[in-house]
């Protein structure tokens, strides 16, 4: 491991844990409606909405009615997003007359992006109009992360009030949040991702002229568009001439600021980060990853200052940041292990210095292997599907830690909201056993942690790895599942397991090499990201209407201080034990046979 790779991912921890503070403390006015500037010259605007949509803003709703309001507004977003994707062809904002897109593909596409998921089955130059990709997706970007931070701002206020039969406003939550956190931060990123060469634009895509012409061999057409064979039935081609090329562009900074600062994911482009429009210099994407963690980081921080007690949070962040760092450090000595069937041959083989450097498969030069493994790492510990390197170019085990960081349950930093929220829910657990350990009643922030709460919190940890691991069951037994691998033995296992993963913990990032833009893969990845998603956020909003209706029960003799290093290392073992023994038999099928045979094959 060089010096250089430290730095890279040093440098980028200092600055991702420096914003906490000043972030967290910023949402915080804005979710107690204090004074913080933006609010304050916002607050017309925020009126007028609420007016305009008939909103009472001081009317506090009841978990029941705040949950069903979420998710009457998620469905809408799914109706809009899928009726926008049929109509696609005959809408404005569509230079390149792109079809509609079929009943299956809109049905996968849809659900993600209101799930913030955003799984992408689908090339995005290629299949989306500009009007679908700012009308449709856009926007769900921006809700769909507001919706998860109005639900973590309900459970805190669950923590925050006594004997209260409400937590809030729905709407008046996911306003500010959109208006007053992800809106302006998009705006700034946006802008700085323009001026380091990432397009924004209405134009039409461009031809241009090739520098050098490239001759290839192009199948023969009859007239019915049939390839034409010869009398030993060998397709007949002949010679054809490249001179130009189409280069896709259009307004793509805009929907990369909100997916990353959502921790939506998916991507402008099919090569997503990858792209050189979509991901420039080692600037653009610094930002971009920078922009994936800050704001489920800087929540901790509001966490701590909602509840009154700022060491809650930062003992929350630190628990997070050390498994990061540990899954972090994981993937780059792989990556930069390379693949030893390369790199310890004889020494006069030609492969013995194949992969000196590491393995550089499927990642960009200009990024190198630290800013591909931290980018991996970060966008899994997100829910966060966007890439900068194909991960399903990764040595089995840099692969390995993408696909476990998301069956942690997403709450390794984890999406906006939801990924806090997600955590709270392991602490409840975590303090439940720390309870049964020495024969007290638990107890969290002051709240008496009940049979119901440990019932919601079993439901909402025990729904996604069933969703995963049933889907990937049902996906390696029947055919249309096993038609989409590539990859024979192990490591198509892997792409099954991994495609389940990261829509039943709604991350939305692929390991490629699956072919999951069928009907199969796109229904029944799409019922795995509705059942990850709402089966999380109702009992999460359960706990938040029961804890707010609790009395604040003085700390004792007892009480297991929760904002220390036990409670620390209490949390992150609950996680890992959780996801390991959820897992590992799985993962042991995958990542880690093939790992095993790679060695076994030096």
């Amino acid at each position: 491991m060089t010096s250089n790779l430290v730095l890279q991912c040093g440098f980028y921890l200092a600055v991702l844990i420096a914003l906490a503070k000043p972030l967290g403390a910023y949402m915080a006015r804005v979710y107690s409606n204090e004074p913080a500037l933006l609010n304050t010259l916002g607050a017309p605007v925020e009126r007028l909405m609420y007016r305009i949509s008939g909103i009472d803003e001081k009317h506090e709703m009841r978990w029941t009615q705040y949950a069903l309001a979420a998710l009457a507004f998620n469905l809408l977003g799914f109706l809009a997003v899928y009726a926008l994707q049929r109509l696609q062809g005959s809408l404005p904002f569509n230079p390149q007359a792109l079809p509609a897109i079929p009943a299956d593909s809109a049905f996968n596409t849809a659900v993600s992006f209101a799930t913030n998921t955003n799984w992408q089955g689908y090339g995005g130059e290629t299949t989306m109009s500009y009007l679908a990709q700012m009308l449709a997706l856009t926007v769900q970007n921006f809700v769909s992360a507001a919706t998860g931070m109005a639900v973590l701002i309900a459970l805190i206020r669950g923590f925050a009030r006594k004997s209260a039969d409400t937590i809030g406003n729905f709407w008046v939550d996911m306003t500010r949040s959109t208006l007053y956190v992800l809106l302006p931060l998009s705006v700034i990123l946006a802008l700085a991702l323009v001026s380091q060469g990432v397009v924004q634009t209405f134009s039409a895509y461009q031809t241009v002229p090739l520098v050098e012409s490239v001759e290839y061999d192009n199948p023969k057409l009859d007239a019915a568009g049939q390839p034409v064979k010869d009398a030993k039935g060998n397709p007949v081609t002949e010679k054809a001439t490249q001179k130009e090329q189409v280069i896709a562009v259009g307004p793509a900074a805009s929907q990369i600021a909100i997916k990353q600062l959502g921790t939506n994911g998916g991507g402008f482009f099919n090569v997503n980060s990858a792209h050189p429009f979509e991901n420039p210099t080692p600037l653009a994407n610094f930002l971009e990853m920078l922009s994936i963690l800050v704001i489920s980081g800087a929540l901790c921080y509001t966490f701590g200052k909602m509840v009154g007690d700022t060491r809650q949070g930062w003992a929350i962040l630190a628990a997070m940041t050390i498994v990061l760092v540990a899954m972090l450090a994981v993937a780059v000595a792989a990556e930069q292990s390379g693949n030893p069937l390369l790199t310890k041959l004889g020494v006069d083989q030609v492969a013995t210095a194949a992969q000196s450097g590491g393995n550089m498969e499927g990642k960009e030069t200009r990024f190198g292997i630290a800013n591909s493994a931290l980018w991996a790492t970060a966008t899994t510990a997100a829910s966060n599907g966007s890439v900068n390197a194909m991960h399903d170019s990764f040595t089995p085990l840099g692969g390995l830690v993408p696909m476990l960081m998301m069956q942690l349950g997403e709450v390794i930093y984890g999406g906006v909201g939801s990924g806090l929220y997600g955590m709270v829910v392991f602490a409840l657990i975590a303090v439940f056993v720390a309870g049964l350990m020495i024969g007290r009643t638990p107890e969290y922030l002051g709240k008496k942690i009940e049979s119901f709460e440990i019932k919601m919190a079993s439901v909402a940890i025990l729904m996604p790895p069933l969703v995963v691991l049933i889907g990937t069951a049902v996906a390696v037994l029947v055919e249309p599942g096993k038609a989409g691998v590539a990859n024979p033995g192990a490591h198509g296992f892997s792409e099954i397991l991994y495609a389940f993963s990261s829509a039943g913990n709604n991350n939305g990032s692929a390991f490629a090499g699956l072919s999951a833009n069928t009907p199969f893969y796109n229904t029944a990845l799409g019922f795995a990201m509705l059942f990850a998603r709402y089966w999380l956020l109702v009992p999460v909003l359960a706990i938040a209407g029961s804890l707010a209706a609790k009395k604040t029960v003085p700390a004792g003799a007892g009480t297991l201080p929760t904002h220390g290093p036990l409670f620390i290392v209490l949390l992150i073992s609950t996680v890992m034990l959780v996801g390991a023994l959820t897992f590992v038999p799985a993962l042991a099928l995958g990542p880690v046979i093939e790992h095993l045979q790679m060695l076994a094959a030096r």
